[in-house]
């Protein structure tokens, strides 16, 4: 399969990433990235885009790919409403919409996470509109959508996109939480791939959905 990633210079997005360039099922990897990635790999391409709400100029380049894994994202913190839904749900709609109207038969997946609010209702703000973007990702006219929502994450021992804060406390995180409750990116970069190849009953994914996926 061809597999277009977003967000690879995160820590998700790179974990998926690696899973990729290592599953065999995978032949070929675009990433679309704002500032480029050192990462040099036989079956890994990259595409520049400055503004992802403006892909006019790139149809040609996002044209011809079985799926694609957005991993891009922020966090809320310090942000208003208005602000976070304009980065994480109008340019996810966005980027979406114009890859099923260039691939409509792609898979579609989008990393949300843990605690997003389906209603639309709730008090939390970045659940709010996590929630609206999976509902509305849904609609899109692909193959298939997944709305993945993990928890706590391992990353592999190579990458390079971990918070510093975050490195001391993965060993912590490992003892002291259940296994139910956390993750590889190995497992969620497994799971995407089968995903596409096989299918889910579900549209949302939780994380033992994610854990059952991956095998």
């Amino acid at each position: 399969m061809k597999v277009i990633i977003t967000g690879a210079t995160g820590m998700v997005g790179e974990g998926v990433l690696l899973e990729c360039l290592e599953n065999s099922a995978v032949e070929k990897v675009l990433m679309v990235n704002r500032k480029s990635s050192p990462l040099k790999h036989p079956k890994l391409a990259e595409l520049i885009v400055p503004d992802f709400m403006n892909l006019e100029s790139f149809t040609s380049e996002l044209t011809g790919y079985d799926a694609c894994f957005y991993c891009a994202g922020i966090s809320s913190v310090g942000m208003n409403e208005e602000k976070f839904t304009q980065v994480t749900y109008d340019t996810t709609i966005y980027f979406a919409g114009k890859l099923a109207s260039l691939n409509p038969d792609m898979v579609f997946t989008y990393v949300s996470g843990t605690h997003t609010d389906s209603s639309e209702k709730g008090k939390i703000m970045w659940a709010r509109v996590k929630g609206k973007t999976e509902n509305d990702l849904i609609k899109l006219p692909f193959k298939g959508v997944y709305n993945y929502r993990p928890g706590f994450m391992k990353p592999f021992k190579e990458q390079k996109n971990v918070k510093t804060f975050f490195k001391p406390i993965i060993f912590l995180f490992l003892i002291l939480l259940p296994k139910r409750l956390s993750l590889t990116l190995k497992e969620v970069g497994q799971a995407m791939i089968n995903n596409v190849n096989k299918g889910y009953p579900k549209n949302i994914l939780e994380i033992e959905d994610i854990k059952i996926a991956a095998k």
